[in-house]
């Protein structure tokens, strides 16, 4: 067993990807969560459809 330090970094790479996790097809950009302090006209007209 060699050090991780002392393989090539092509070993290190293909170590580290190893033991990386899958996304299974997930796209993580969009699955962030928008502020609520943002304006959004979307949620304005959605409220005011509420309130009629």
């Amino acid at each position: 067993m060699t050090p991780l330090k002392k393989q090539s970094k092509k070993q290190q790479r293909a170590f580290y990807a190893a033991r990386r996790g899958s996304w299974n097809g997930v796209n993580p950009v969009t699955r962030t969560v928008p502020s609520r302090k943002a304006y959004d006209r979307n949620r304005v007209k959605q409220e005011l459809r509420k309130e009629q």
